[in-house]
Formats: C-alpha cells, structure tokens, sequence
C-alpha cells in the first residue's frame, strides 16, 4: 500500500503545457465552475479547453438567475475537436445540466483514454441536492465514479453515490473510511472526500485509494460559507497535480489555497453571494511550477 505523498498522478515535462478538457458551467456572475478552472488551471501553466454544460446568468444562490442546458450543442462541438485532432492530458468534470452529458464525458474518455480522469461530482451541500438536480441527473452522475483517476465529493455527494445515510458534516474515522471504500468499490482510483468538521475549528479531508493508504489533511474552518469554494478547490488540487505534485501535496495546496481565498472573500462586499475572491493569490498557483 502506498502513501499519498508518494502517489504521482501526473509529470510534468517543463517544456510542455498540458491540455486541460474543464466539462462545467459557465456563469456569468457569482464566481464558480468554469469562471474558476479556467484561471486556477491557466495560473498551473495548462491550457484549458472549456466544454460548457450550461449557461448560468448567476448562480443559484441568487433569488434570480437564469439557465440554458447546452446538451444540444456538445455532439457538434466535439465533433469539430475531431476533425481538429486536439488531444487532452485531463478531462475534468462538475457541474452537469443533464444526464445525457454524462455521454459527452464518457465520449472524451474513449477518444483519448489516456487522460487522467478527474470527476468532481457536483450534486449538492449540507445534506440537500442542488435545486438542478433531478434524480434521473444524479445516478447519472454516479456513473462518472468508475474509472475516475481522482474523485473529489463532500459528504452529501458521497451519500448521494453510496447509498449510505448522510449523517452531517461530523463523522468519524470510521464513517470516514466506510465511505470512501464504497466509493472505491464503485471503481474510483483514488477519492478525495472534503469537509468533515468536529467542533475543534478544523475542516478535515481525507484522501485514499485502491494502492493508497488513508490520510488527513486539515485546514482552518472559517465561519462562513461560500459558493463556488468546491470548483476552487478541485481546481487547485487539479492545478497541482498537473504541476508534478504528489496526491496528498495536491490535497494540502488546494485546503490551504481555498483558506486563503475565502480570508480575501470576507473583505469584499456582498462576499456572501459574490462567490470566492481568489484572484490575487494566484500567484501561489503559478508558483507550484517553481
């Protein structure tokens, strides 16, 4: 069994600039999805090739917001990939409009089999699927588990994949380790499972996989929340190993970085729905290629 810290998804050649397929919405306001992949993974010296699933005039939390379903329009435009023989290092998906884009991922896996498969399951928080979210959407989703390099759920996401009962955000380690062996033995290679808290002013992660031991790492819990800090932080963690990183380096650097970003956010007005203020600490990410 292997630790994390010596678990290497990705090396990096640093002549070359890897080619990042992001298969997420696009909002136009209240940072999240693609409005952050694609800066957080620009900043790690990638190239990011979006594949919008929706059009999000805002996100949800917003009493008003608008949505166009893109399903229609994803057959053509990776036909027109096709025919321009575009080859990917990564695909990595989140947010989903509806369970027929689970076939356009799966189209990306068999076109370029290679790539590492990095599925952040985006269905819902605090024990609540996203008001998006059908049923039929959801056992989708959970279609995505299977094969995925690097699955990154929250605990409501894990219940959701499992079956098993979501029993909030303070659980133990064996909770902890029940649930992430159900996600690997739905064929995940490794999990990252996000947001455990007990009370002692921490948010704890834990990584693990088939070949990979169990570990935690933790960060500062602040006492708020905002949107979009999930997108941020599978796109960091994505960032990072991307630029060589261990598994559980890639972990770590994504908890921190998330950290950093939600102390910038709390100093912005409306932080509460504006989505998380990363933008003047991507200079970290860009570091990681040092």
């Amino acid at each position: 069994m292997n630790n994390a810290k010596d678990l290497f998804l990705y090396r990096r050649d640093a002549a070359y600039i890897p080619r990042v397929a992001a298969v997420h919405d696009l909002c136009g306001y209240g940072k999240c999805s693609l409005g952050v992949a694609i800066p957080v993974l620009s900043a790690a010296g990638c190239d990011v090739c979006p594949v919008p699933t929706s059009l999000f005039s805002a996100h949800t939390r917003f009493p008003k917001w608008y949505m166009h379903d893109t399903t229609d329009m994803l057959a053509d435009y990776l036909d027109a990939w096709v025919e321009e023989g575009i080859q990917l290092d990564a695909i990595y998906s989140g947010f989903l409009g509806a369970a027929e884009q689970v076939g356009a991922i799966k189209r990306l896996y068999d076109e370029h089999p290679d790539a590492l498969r990095i599925v952040d399951p985006v269905m819902g928080d605090n024990g609540q699927i996203y008001a998006t979210y059908t049923d039929e959407l959801c056992a989708a989703m959970v279609e995505l588990v299977d094969g995925a390099d690097v699955l990154t759920p929250n605990l409501t996401e894990a219940s959701i994949i499992t079956g098993l009962a979501y029993q909030g955000q303070n659980v133990d380690d064996d909770y902890v380790r029940q649930t992430i062996d159900a996600l690997l033995s739905k064929g995940a290679k490794n999990v990252v499972l996000k947001g455990v808290v007990r009370g002692d002013g921490l948010i704890r992660n834990y990584v693990a996989g088939a070949d990979c031991e169990l570990a935690e790492v933790s960060g500062e819990l602040l006492p708020y929340m905002l949107h979009g800090t999930g997108d941020l932080y599978a796109s960091s963690l994505l960032a990072a190993i991307m630029c060589g990183k261990s598994l559980f380096d890639a972990v770590d650097f994504a908890c921190q970085f998330v950290v950093e970003a939600m102390h910038v956010t709390q100093l912005q007005p409306d932080y509460e729905v504006r989505g998380v203020s990363f933008e003047t600490r991507l200079g970290k990410v860009a570091e990681l290629l040092a």
